[in-house]
């Protein structure tokens, strides 16, 4: 049975855990693949002068994830391709299009050039934990979401800090460009931005900033690497909706991301892909969360 969408944040964050701790890397050894069926002559469903269609005919797409987030986007050293939950979310839509997962691009994307990266056509989508705003859809588009979790802190073992008050005045980092360093300035912190998340995890191990936020999910496979020196603290204090984006340029994507993600999700390709990677524990599926409507053309 699934659970509510209510519950999905606290699933995630279990899930997230124990891949974590089953040992090794977590992000290198699962989500290596869902069986997604790749549409057959799929430039033909496309509207002539749309993007859909030119991708379709080109056969190729470059997708913008993250590369070091366990369970949600991961690529190690010696991974082929990025693993995780947003990198399957990307063979979904891909394969709707006619295209492999061997004929994707994967694009290393980090907080700070996700618009950037859409705006100049770099990428075609980004889907990379990315949270969904209305500053962000001023400048580019996100359909969804597809995915719900929550904010949380990370802390070394030994902290004091166990409620969100205890970070009023204490330096609290994130990536740059992230929605979680507005969500816990407002909250009394010196937030600290920096490039990537292991760059921030870092800077708690060596003990330079006082926690690091961002969501519960991602936070607590970090703390999972590092059961004796990381811990997870403080219910979540946000809701963070994970969307896809696309440029808005190209306006007409947006339907097609949710029809595409609204039948994975009716024919159990959504709740495989979960399962492949924040699910691998065997925690229960969540349901997943009901998808904007798309702007009028």
């Amino acid at each position: 049975m699934r659970l509510t969408r209510f519950k999905a944040v606290a699933v995630a964050i279990a899930a997230a855990a124990s891949l974590s701790a089953c040992g090794g890397n977590a992000g290198s050894d699962e989500g290596s693949g869902v069986d997604v069926k790749v549409a057959s002559n799929a430039a033909d469903s496309f509207k002539d002068g749309t993007r859909m269609k030119e991708i379709a005919e080109s056969g190729k797409i470059t997708i913008g994830v993250k590369f070091d987030q366990p369970g949600i986007g991961f690529k190690g050293a010696t991974d082929d391709m990025p693993k995780g939950f947003d990198p399957q979310i990307g063979k979904i839509l891909a394969a709707s299009l006619g295209i492999k997962p061997e004929d994707i691009t994967w694009k290393e994307t980090i907080s700070d050039n996700r618009e950037p990266f859409l705006e100049s056509g770099e990428v075609d989508l980004v889907i990379a934990s990315y949270s969904i705003t209305d500053e962000r859809r001023k400048v580019v588009g996100q359909a969804g979401p597809y995915y719900v979790t929550g904010q949380q802190l990370l802390v070394p073992k030994d902290s004091k800090i166990d409620s969100i008050d205890d970070v009023r005045g204490m330096n609290v980092c994130s990536v740059t460009g992230s929605t979680s360093l507005d969500q816990i300035e407002a909250k009394g912190a010196k937030p600290r931005g920096f490039d990537t998340y292991s760059d921030c995890v870092d800077q708690v191990l060596n003990g330079t900033v006082d926690a690091m936020t961002t969501d519960g999910a991602i936070l607590m496979g970090y703390a999972a690497e590092n059961p004796d020196k990381l811990k997870v603290v403080v219910p979540p204090f946000s809701e963070e909706r994970y969307g896809v984006g696309y440029s808005k340029s190209h306006p007409e994507m947006c339907q097609w991301i949710v029809d595409t993600l609204k039948k994975a999700e009716d024919d159990g390709t959504w709740a495989k892909a979960f399962e492949a990677t924040l699910g691998k524990s065997g925690v229960a599926t969540p349901e997943p969360p009901a998808m904007d409507p798309c702007p009028a053309a």
